[in-house]
């Protein structure tokens, strides 16, 4: 599929740009210069034509910052793989000298560029219009990025110099696996992601705090679409300060929301903590799938008593996600990263599981038998069927006379009996229980 870059300076609104044309809020927006850090992409509809959008960093064309250089060797990889590009540049600001020598790096890469002067508002920065020639590009494209004026001439004229492509299936379908990768900040997940695709699609950095927004990559192995998302740090509450830390923190756990698996990153030199635990209670609460993921296993394997109390640590301090495998593995030399693919296909073939109707209600009759629910204060909990209306986890409505008085240990001792007869031992089960009387079920 086609792919169209956004290029320019810092803070000339190429995450605005991204946003109202992919119809969404994935890039994080902010006056502050050098808030987009990794590329962002998104498909795109335009006339009956599909295409790739790819969100970037500012191009800097001189920096010392050793994060301000990784994110401008992203620029480059977005410059390499596109189709065509869109430079913009800013009205308000005027034509800045590194707009000229974008213009040429542009000119050089030999791919069709589209000039967009952005935050064209008013009669002021028309006026302005004229000196953007200088850049020797063919034609000028005044836009308000923010209010969405002036864009549909310029798509119009882009997509022409785009090919045909065959349509795709859904770009999401019910046999994609959506992966997030989680955890504190600097534990390694871009690093993780890196070892995963294959080359390096994210920044990584020792200083905590590099990823910004939530990065999706699309990795196809053995015809299994995944859908690999690559998340920012999760501080605890009372360290999250600056605005822009907020939003990453809070699109890291929106993340978790619309996956299928969570990865669980945990630093083996320090073992689980309680921030660790605060995530893996959200990944339970969301009954998403779940792989505990101790990584920077190289840094401690030699100790062995070591190693030993912290696996048995972690076992006990995530005994609320049963289901979820544990890996030893390091991202940075990838030992055992091959592993975690093939145990996310276990798990979500778990995860999407459907049983049949009369067999539910056949093993449900069964467990029932074995053990009766009790009866609290004095009244019998009777129980007349059961099915399943969802999968994604396997969500299962059970019918009784009385649901309010279902205490957790018998809904425990349901899930581990529909785990056994079912072989969902590695998938979160929902249990919903609702009231019906006996006259109504007869």
């Amino acid at each position: 599929m086609a792919i169209v870059a956004i290029i320019g300076r810092p803070n000339v609104g190429k995450s605005t740009l991204f946003n109202k044309l992919s119809r969404s809020r994935r890039a994080i927006v902010d006056d502050i210069p050098g808030v987009t850090r990794d590329r962002l992409y998104a498909y795109i509809e335009w006339n009956n034509k599909r295409f790739i959008l790819v969100d970037t960093a500012g191009l800097l064309l001189e920096t010392e910052d050793p994060l301000e250089s990784g994110a401008q060797e992203q620029v480059d990889f977005a410059i390499q793989e596109a189709t065509a590009i869109i430079f913009l540049v800013d009205a308000k600001a005027g034509l800045h000298p590194e707009d000229k020598h974008i213009a040429s790096l542009l000119r050089k890469s030999g791919k069709p560029v589209f000039l967009a002067v952005n935050k064209v508002d008013g009669a002021r920065q028309e006026l302005a219009l004229p000196e953007f020639y200088e850049l020797g590009l063919d034609k000028v494209y005044p836009l308000s990025a923010i209010h969405g004026a002036g864009i549909r001439e310029l798509m119009e004229d882009l997509i022409v110099c785009l090919p045909d492509e065959p349509t795709p299936k859904d770009i999401e379908d019910e046999t994609t696996v959506r992966i997030a990768i989680v955890g504190r900040p600097n534990v390694g997940k871009s690093t993780l992601v890196n070892k995963l695709v294959g080359f390096p699609r994210v920044m990584v950095s020792e200083i905590p705090g590099t990823t910004r927004d939530a990065v999706d990559i699309e990795l196809t192995v053995n015809n299994r679409r995944y859908i690999i998302v690559d998340t920012p740090g999760v501080r605890r509450k009372g360290r999250v300060k600056e605005k822009l830390e907020k939003i990453s923190v809070i699109k890291a756990l929106e993340s978790v929301q619309h996956a299928d698996i969570a990865v669980l990153l945990i630093n083996a030199e320090e073992g689980p903590t309680d921030q660790d635990l605060h995530i893996g209670g959200f990944i339970q609460k969301r009954y998403k799938g779940c792989i505990i993921c101790i990584n920077k296993w190289d840094l401690v394997q030699k100790d062995k008593s070591y190693v030993k109390f912290m696996l048995e640590d972690t076992k006990r301090r995530f005994q609320f996600l049963p289901f979820a495998p544990m890996v030893t593995m390091s991202a940075h030399t990838g030992k055992n990263v091959n592993k975690l693919l093939p145990l996310t296909m276990e798990i979500f073939k778990q995860y999407v599981t459907r049983v049949n109707t009369g067999l539910l209600n056949r093993t449900f009759r069964k467990i029932l038998a074995k053990h009766p629910p009790p009866a609290r204060g004095g009244r019998m909990l009777k129980f007349y069927y059961i099915t399943q209306p969802e999968i994604r986890p396997p969500t299962f409505v059970l019918f009784c006379n009385r649901p309010e008085d279902i205490h957790f240990s018998y809904e425990r001792y349901l899930v581990n009996r529909f785990r056994e007869a079912f072989h969902l031992e590695r998938t979160p089960i929902r249990l919903i229980f609702r009231g019906r009387s006996e006259n109504e079920e007869n």
